[in-house]
C-alpha cells in the first residue's frame, strides 16, 4: 500500500518572525504529527526558501545551548519572512531519529568525554537516523516545483534528490559558536560534512 500523507488543518500563526499559515498533516508512515509554516503563495513556485527543521525540544524550546537548533529555528524563519515566501517543515525526529531518551542519555556520554557521533553509536545508533521521505511528500502536496534548502547539512540535500525534489541552491544557516556549543559544532563540520566555519574563524 502506497504511504498516505494528508493536509488535515491549515490556520493562520502569528509569530515573532511574521506570520504563517501551519498546515498540519497526518500520515500512515509514522503516525506522527509533521507540520509545515508556509509563508506566501508558493505552489508553482521555483526556488523557494525551505528548511527542513527536525525536531530538537531541548534547543528549541528551552533555548539549550549544547546544539544550534533552536538559532537555526529562528533564524530560518527570519529568512523566510524577510524573502516573504518560503515554508519551515517542523519533522518529528527528536535527535537526529534516534528520540528524546536515548538523546539526553547521549549528553551525559558527552559529558564523559565523547563526541555527538560516537556517543550515539555507544548507544547502539548510527550518527544520523533521520529521513526525509515525508518531508518530500509534505513539499509535493504544497505544489513546489524547486527549492532553495536552508541548511549546512550536505546530506540532507542528497536525500531530498534522491526522492525527487528539485533542490535549485543551498542557503547557509550558521549560528555563532561559544564555549557550550563549539565542540558540537566541529564535530557536525569533521565527522558529518557539515558546511560550517566556511566563513568564520575556528
Amino acid at each position: 500500500m502506497k504511504p498516505q500523507l494528508e493536509n488535515l488543518v491549515q490556520t493562520p500563526i502569528p509569530t515573532q518572525h511574521g506570520e504563517f499559515i501551519l498546515h498540519y498533516y497526518s500520515n500512515t508512515i509514522d503516525d506522527k504529527e509533521h507540520i509545515a509554516l508556509v509563508k506566501g503563495a508558493v505552489a508553482g513556485k521555483e526556488n523557494v526558501p525551505v528548511r527542513i527543521h527536525s525536531e530538537c525540544f531541548t534547543g528549541d524550546v528551552l533555548g539549550s545551548r549544547r546544539c544550534d537548533c533552536g538559532e537555526q529555528l529562528d533564524m530560518a524563519l527570519q529568512m523566510i519572512n524577510k524573502a516573504g515566501f518560503g515554508v519551515l517543515i517542523y519533522l518529528r525526529q527528536e535527535g537526529r531519529g534516534i528520540g528524546l531518551l536515548k538523546k539526553l542519555q547521549a549528553y551525559n556520554l558527552q559529558d564523559q568525554g565523547m563526541d555527538t557521533v560516537d556517543a550515539n553509536i555507544h548507544l547502539g545508533h548510527l550518527a544520523d537516523e533521520r529521513e526525509y521521505s515525508i518531508a518530500a511528500l509534505m513539499l509535493e502536496d504544497l505544489g513546489i516545483k524547486s527549492i532553495e534548502l536552508i541548511t549546512n547539512n550536505p546530506k540532507k540535500i542528497e536525500e531530498l534528490k534522491k526522492l525527487g525534489i528539485n533542490v535549485a541552491g543551498r542557503i547557509p544557516v550558521e549560528s555563532v559558536a561559544h564555549d557550550d556549543n563549539v565542540s558540537y559544532l566541529k564535530t557536525k563540520a569533521k565527522k558529518m560534512a557539515h558546511m560550517l566555519f566556511e566563513t568564520k574563524k575556528d
